[in-house]
């Protein structure tokens, strides 16, 4: 029996060039007689549902066409709020986006369309570990210095999914200013690196209380929190870690305490992606859950590219995997 897709395509990726690539897809699929099923996403939002409806509809291969924004929403169709998998369903993804981070995470390609297309056809996969957060869906006053389990009534909480990292603190900002046009003039990379400057001469630095695994501590100054399965952040932003597929672990990034004569080394650190020695600004530890209290100053939470809901927050590993169609049958 042939293998069917559903295709989830984005016409308004990449400032509307996504759709351009449509048509392509069609042949190529058509050309090789591979039998599938689109629709065309009306918001982000929407390519959640098409995918919690894909997958209780029996199809073996969802595909997520767009940036990280459908990539995020075509995740969480795979799973309940309690984490677990609906269906046996594999993922694919033809990136149409502006930062493919979760392409380069994961051995997906992502620039030459006949190299998605036949990857996707041949149907490698690899099974990865997918992030569960629970947050606010709006800010309250009254959740400063809260953990998510003292504070948040059921109708405020929400359960998302993640792929890729969780930002803490300047990255939502960041996000804004990286998404508000500035990398369609500069690029992904000059983009954000400028963005970057422009939130972090901006940004006032508070204290944070996060808890993890079980062990509370204040973070004081804390310029921003990276929560991650994956050695891509965000657009050039990389970090290197000593995780490994399986191990039910994330990496937290803590930047804090930050002048002016540590930023340049900071910014080395986080663009090389090579390993640094923990100091009073920059530190990076695992733990397999995490919590971060209110906090009335920077309340926003971001993940995989977009600010998507409000402290305080719980971050572990859902309960099932996912399996990714990949170029390679591992993950590095």
């Amino acid at each position: 029996m042939q293998k069917k897709y559903f295709l989830i395509m984005n016409p308004g990726s990449r400032g509307g060039k996504s759709k351009k690539l449509f048509n392509t897809i069609f042949r190529y699929l058509e050309k090789r007689n591979i039998k599938y099923d689109f629709q065309i996403t009306e918001n982000l939002e929407n390519a959640k549902q098409l995918s919690l409806k894909a997958n209780k509809s029996g199809y073996q291969n969802i595909v997520a066409v767009g940036g990280d924004g459908t990539i995020n929403n075509v995740i969480n169709g795979f799973f309940n709020k309690d984490g677990h998998r609906i269906s046996n369903a594999k993922m694919g993804v033809i990136y149409s986006g502006t930062s493919p981070d979760f392409c380069k995470s994961y051995h997906i390609p992502y620039k030459n369309i006949e190299q998605i297309m036949e990857t996707l056809i041949a149907g490698i996969t690899t099974t990865i570990q997918i992030g569960k957060i629970s947050l606010c869906k709006t800010y309250q006053p009254d959740y400063h210095n809260k953990a998510l389990n003292e504070s948040v009534q059921n109708s405020e909480l929400i359960t998302r999914f993640f792929g890729c990292c969780v930002n803490i603190g300047l990255g939502p900002m960041l996000a804004r200013k990286s998404n508000s046009g500035i990398r369609k003039k500069l690029g992904d990379f000059g983009g954000t690196f400028i963005a970057l400057i422009q939130t972090l001469l901006t940004y006032k630095a508070s204290d944070f209380l996060i808890e993890t695994d079980g062990v509370r501590q204040e973070i004081k100054k804390m310029f921003s929190l990276s929560v991650g399965k994956t050695r891509y952040i965000a657009s050039g932003i990389k970090v290197k870690n000593d995780l490994i597929e399986g191990d039910n672990k994330f990496y937290n990034l803590i930047v804090q305490k930050l002048e002016l004569k540590d930023v340049a080394r900071c910014l080395r650190n986080i663009y090389s992606g090579n390993t640094f020695k923990n100091s009073n600004t920059m530190t990076l530890e695992y733990s397999k859950q995490i919590s971060i209290y209110g906090n009335n100053q920077s309340p926003e939470v971001e993940f995989d590219g977009d600010p998507q809901g409000y402290l305080p927050c719980q971050i572990e590993m859902a309960g099932n995997k996912l399996e990714l169609i990949t170029e390679r049958n591992h993950v590095n």
